[in-house]
């Protein structure tokens, strides 16, 4: 199973195929999901410190698009399937906002 890695948190294994941001989640780290996993806002957004995140899809380069200029290593964890080892930096934070992270993005 591939490990993710969740830069000043821990490492932990995912299942192949599952959403980054449930992923994240359900280790327990704080993320944000407003739009609850649907490329709409942004909020899930991480840093791609290391491994394979796969390519980005329409919907994510159209949205990151709009941000204006963004690093090509930070991408949306509600588009991302976990196929193999990632380190990641988690860039907003529910806590840090002091707001729910929305709702539970869909499988």
């Amino acid at each position: 199973m591939p490990t993710v890695t969740v830069d000043g948190e821990k490492s932990y294994e995912v299942e192949p195929g599952k959403k980054l941001v449930l992923a994240i989640e359900d280790a327990g780290i704080d993320i944000m999901h407003r739009c609850g996993g649907n490329a709409r806002c942004t909020t899930c957004r991480v840093e791609i410190l290391g491994g394979d995140a796969g390519p980005q899809t329409e919907i994510e380069q159209a949205r990151l698009a709009r941000e204006g200029d963004i690093a090509p290593n930070i991408r949306l964890s509600c588009q991302i399937r976990v196929h193999s080892d990632l380190w990641v930096a988690v860039i907003n934070r529910s806590s840090a906002k002091g707001i729910p992270p929305g709702p539970r993005p869909a499988d």
